[in-house]
């Protein structure tokens, strides 16, 4: 995310949104503050929704009570949602709160855990010629890997 102070005396800081828009951030402890993955995937729940009913940020900033600008920043997740705006929100769009936070999981896809011992098992039981082989192919990506 690049990132350059506007202005010196209040902190504010401008950031560019996953989504390409420009955003201000307030400055805590030397980090964008309310910025994480959670927040991004609510906030692209968010847009989608609002997308498919046709409604603009500024007609669903008005039924929540916001300004639009509140709503960019909440579907870029660059900032938080409170439950109680949540909830106006998911009233607004016509869909449980829970709609938000559906396709989350706080563990990796099946097929990500269990490749890792797949391919050791896979390794193990390759000769030692074809292992030798793999590991030279391995080098070969990492190193075109570091060179783009």
């Amino acid at each position: 995310m690049a990132s350059q102070w506007r202005h010196a005396p209040c902190r504010t800081r401008i950031d560019t949104c996953r989504n390409g828009t420009s955003v201000n951030h307030f400055e805590h402890g030397g980090r964008a503050a309310m910025s994480d993955d959670i927040d991004f995937h609510l906030g692209k729940r968010m847009r989608r929704r609002r997308r498919l009913l046709g409604l603009t940020q500024q007609q669903l900033a008005e039924a929540c009570g916001v300004r639009f600008q509140q709503i960019q920043k909440y579907e870029c997740g660059a900032n938080r949602v409170s439950a109680a705006r949540l909830w106006r929100i998911s009233e607004a769009l016509e869909v449980p709160v829970n709609y938000f936070f559906e396709g989350l999981t706080d563990k990796p896809p099946l097929a990500a855990r269990d490749e890792p011992a797949e391919l050791v098992r896979g390794y193990h039981a390759l000769g030692e010629r074809p292992r030798r082989r793999l590991v030279n192919v391995a080098r070969s990506l990492n190193r075109d890997n570091d060179a783009a």
